[in-house]
């Protein structure tokens, strides 16, 4: 039940990153790229793993049970997102 927000989120997640392994297209890609981006991809599934962790971990009171499975998905989403942003400019920044 713990994996439930990643779980979910998995094919979002797939999407995302196929978006972000292919744009900017260049022609060829380097191995300095490809190993950019495998590294920001593996970090942000992990920093989405964390906060979903965070959320499931956080108290939320006297409210009802599920906010602790909606707040777990709000982390995980927002450091998935978060990654790739910071991985995005770092990488347009390189060129």
């Amino acid at each position: 039940m713990n994996l439930l927000a990643l779980i979910l989120f998995l094919p979002w997640f797939a999407i995302l990153g196929s978006v972000f392994w292919w744009l900017p297209r260049e022609r060829p890609r380097g191995t300095w790229r490809n190993r950019f981006d495998v590294i920001a991809l593996v970090l942000a599934l992990a920093a989405s793993v964390l906060g979903m962790h965070a959320g499931l971990v956080t108290d939320a009171g006297d409210h009802h049970p599920i906010w602790r499975q909606v707040l777990a998905c709000l982390y995980a989403y927002g450091a998935f997102v978060g990654v790739l942003v910071l991985a995005a400019v770092t990488r347009t920044r390189r060129r």
